[in-house]
């Protein structure tokens, strides 16, 4: 059994990702590990040609694409960030592929459980694709987001002989005629620091992302970006404390946070539009089922290490 990691960066330093983290937290559970560099405008290409010597084993295969960032049709709805990943996802030769974004990481104790979910599937062909729990953080790396906000699972592993491939903003995969892929639940999580970096950064990324997914990168006349403030750290519905450990790969920079947000002396902000919202999130712990979930598979069983 051949495993392939396969992911994207643009711009990594720059909007700060933590895009080494992930590929250290991938790097020991796959036999090669494809990069697509975006052509940007910081040094991502040179830190990750030195990550590929120093620390690649030999499993790093890097290449530079250019964003076609003047195409309007590319920039709706985040579509070139799937025509990105699936180029990465073409050069994979392994049995099974794992995704991850530049501000997604695994945890060293699922490694093991994902390789033996491979493992117990590798002759099951109609096994299409792993499922993931997810972990958000928001704001602190003390505090993560629950709730109907905030997505709780995602395929992360495909069989690559599915022929499934990424769509939309690239966070899930179809086959190649539109129909969602067989999914198995695996007992692992994605750890997701997407909304855990220093508020200035966040906001000059929202910028970059109106671009994509809105084809516009001008500010507002308050000075905020396209679609508001929503870079900024609030207390919004669904936030709770961390009470488990982060990945090893992710400590350093846990360590070295410098900015504070301080959580329990903050507004809480909503909207009347929240309430269903709260409704529906006490129905789901009260039940264990959440109604009305939008789904990007079909989630085919569930699976657990013996």
């Amino acid at each position: 059994m051949r495993i392939s990691g396969f992911t994207l960066v643009r711009n990594g330093v720059k909007f700060d990702y933590p895009f080494l983290e992930s590929l250290r937290s991938l790097l020991p559970l796959v036999d090669e590990l494809v990069i697509n560099v975006g052509i940007g405008d910081d040094d991502t290409l040179q830190v990750l040609q030195k990550f590929a010597v120093s620390e690649g084993q030999g499993k790093v295969l890097l290449f530079e694409s250019n964003w076609h960032l003047d195409d309007p049709e590319r920039k709706r709805g985040g579509k070139i960030l799937s025509e990105q990943t699936n180029l990465a996802l073409d050069r994979c030769t392994g049995d099974w592929c794992v995704y991850l974004q530049a501000d997604e990481v695994l945890h060293e104790s699922d490694l093991p459980v994902i390789r033996k979910a491979m493992e117990a599937h590798q002759n099951q062909p109609w096994v299409e694709a792993l499922l993931f729990h997810y972990v958000h953080f928001y704001g602190s790396f003390d505090i993560i987001r629950r709730g109907r906000g905030a997505y709780r699972r995602e395929v992360r592993v495909i069989r690559r002989q599915s022929g499934l491939v990424s769509v939309g903003d690239a966070q899930s995969f179809r086959r190649k005629n539109g129909e969602k892929p067989n999914a198995v639940l695996i007992p692992s999580s994605i750890y997701h620091y997407g909304w855990v970096r220093p508020p200035e950064v966040m906001k000059e990324k929202t910028f970059f992302m109106d671009q994509l997914y809105h084809g516009n990168k001008e500010a507002r006349a308050d000075g905020t970006p396209h679609t508001g403030d929503n870079y900024r750290y609030k207390r919004i519905l669904g936030l709770y404390r961390f009470e488990g450990s982060h990945p090893k790969v992710m400590l350093e920079r846990v360590r070295t946070k410098n900015w504070n947000w301080d959580l329990a002396n903050s507004p809480l902000e909503w909207a009347i539009k929240d309430g269903k919202k709260v409704v529906l999130d006490v129905l789901e712990r009260i039940t264990g089922h959440r109604f009305f979930e939008y789904r990007s598979y079909r989630l085919k069983g569930r699976w657990e290490r013996p």
